[in-house]
């Protein structure tokens, strides 16, 4: 795979280091939202079938994607937390029920289940992070595998670590989770799209994804596939397109109580939205393109020099086979300063994140080696 960066907007006199924040708008996506925003002015020209027309692509599109089985397994969201609070509202949960959770992970697969505490008299079960050290990763895996019990009633985590791209075996997750008969809840929001996801590998109860991150589209939307446990649910809202029948407009007023099938009962209201629902569409059109499987591999190429020269240099980073290549996280030697770090790569233009004690990088097809380079020099000459 080649550098893409010629397809985004990107400033040339900045180093955005920072996909896993937010991505830059691919040049084809933002056209797409002009041409939606403007059709808007002319409401005449949106027909009834564009209310399902696109929204049906988006699923067919983020199916082939992820390698689900088809696309009324998943729903179009507004938020992970919506599609984290849409699991948990169809889990029966008993007092003494664990929930299985990751120390630091993102707070919106974490505060809806942190509530049932007190709603339904579960127990959260943190999963703490080992130090940073050699075959931290490996332990972290070990770990989860080894809290998973009959008491295990959910496991609620990421594919890979949002704060330093630790990655999960969910495999071998999902494999234990089955032995206990435990749900199995995945957030892909930093994964989907830059790293290889297999539905049918896999087999996660639900996975939900934000799409303004690795999936390359706007704010405020989403996607989620559900899995059979979940087909019969009862979704947050009752709006009229997730009744069969909407299709029907000169109908809807014989109202039809019956919810569509499998996760389409699911989708938000005004999921037809036509500006963002075709704008997330091309961005995984292009992803489908390239292929995420492809993207790993140009993050893990254009970075592996510059890795190999910072733990040289005394930073810790994770082992390859235990984080992404698209999010990880560096880790200061003792006599670094981060906020001189902050200062000084702020002064040049170099755009990371710093969550808990780590730096975030996130590489994606628009950066270079160069780039890697430029981050890694800043880094040690502080």
């Amino acid at each position: 795979m080649q550098n893409q960066k010629h397809l985004f907007n990107l400033d040339e006199t900045v180093t955005y280091l920072n996909g896993a924040y937010m991505s830059p708008q691919l040049k084809s996506v933002e056209r797409i939202g002009l041409e939606c925003l403007q059709k808007k002015s002319k409401p005449y020209l949106i027909s009834e079938n564009d209310f399902f027309a696109e929204k049906r692509l988006l699923k067919e599109r983020f199916a082939k994607l992820i390698d689900a089985p088809d696309s009324e397994s998943i729903a179009i969201i507004p938020s992970v937390s919506y599609g984290i609070a849409t699991a948990a509202n169809n889990i029966h949960f008993e007092k003494g029920d664990e929930i299985i959770v990751l120390e630091e992970q993102f707070p919106s697969n974490y505060y809806t289940w942190k509530a049932l505490e007190e709603e339904k008299g579960v127990v959260i079960n943190t999963i703490k992070a080992p130090e940073p050290q050699l075959g931290r990763g490996s332990v972290w895996n070990e770990n989860i595998l080894e809290a998973i019990n009959i008491k295990t009633k959910c496991i609620a985590i990421p594919h890979c670590h949002w704060a330093d791209g630790t990655l999960f075996n969910l495999e071998a997750i999902r494999k234990r989770s089955d032995e206990v008969g435990a749900f199995l809840i995945i957030d892909g929001t930093q994964s989907v799209g830059a790293l290889p996801f297999s539905v049918e590998n896999i087999q996660p109860d639900a996975l939900i994804c934000g799409g303004y991150k690795w999936l390359l589209g706007p704010y405020s939307l989403g996607v989620a596939y559900f899995g059979e446990r979940f087909h019969l649910g009862k979704p947050i809202e009752n709006n009229w397109m997730n009744h069969v029948g909407s299709e029907n407009f000169s109908n809807l007023v014989n109202y039809n109580e019956l919810l569509k099938p499998k996760a389409t009962r699911y989708d938000v209201g005004e999921s037809s939205n036509f500006i963002l629902t075709p704008m997330l569409s091309e961005a995984i059109r292009q992803l489908i393109e390239w292929q995420p499987a492809a993207i790993q591999q140009f993050c893990k190429e254009i970075s592996a020099q510059s890795v190999q020269t910072l733990r040289e240099a005394g930073f810790f980073i994770e082992q390859d086979d235990f984080r992404s290549h698209h999010l990880f996280g560096i880790y200061l030697p003792k006599e670094k300063s981060m906020a001189t770090l902050k200062a000084k790569l702020s002064e040049e233009k170099i755009y990371v994140s710093y969550r808990g004690k780590a730096i975030r990088v996130s590489p994606n097809v628009y950066n270079s080696e160069s780039d890697m380079e430029k981050l890694a020099a800043n880094l040690i000459s502080i």
